[in-house]
């Protein structure tokens, strides 16, 4: 069994780390120059959707950091892993981060 499989299986249980911390945000809620790390990606985003975001390194415990935004806000601009994504906000309001700075 994949990693990936394993990860997206998790999601049918419930998210295994707490969200009722302090630091935690959704990503799409962080200005540009913050970081977080990725803790999950909601069950509610579809299963397509979220394979295709742990493909592009959304995974759990990767650094996140938001680079820049759009003149009005979407899409935003994040650095994962060594390079640099782009997503709309409905998109990056489905991955949950821990602030990190």
């Amino acid at each position: 069994m994949s990693m990936v499989s394993v990860q997206l299986g998790a999601r049918q249980s419930g998210p295994s780390v707490p969200t009722d911390s302090a630091g935690d945000a959704r990503l799409a809620d962080l200005r540009p120059g913050m970081s977080g790390q990725v803790i999950d990606i909601d069950a509610s985003v579809e299963p397509s959707t979220a394979r295709r975001l742990f493909d592009l390194g959304f995974a759990p415990g990767a650094e996140v950091t938001v680079l820049r935004k759009a003149p009005l806000g979407d899409p935003v601009v994040f650095q994962v892993v060594e390079y640099e994504v782009a997503l709309r906000k409905a998109q990056a309001a489905g991955i949950r981060v821990r602030r990190t700075a």
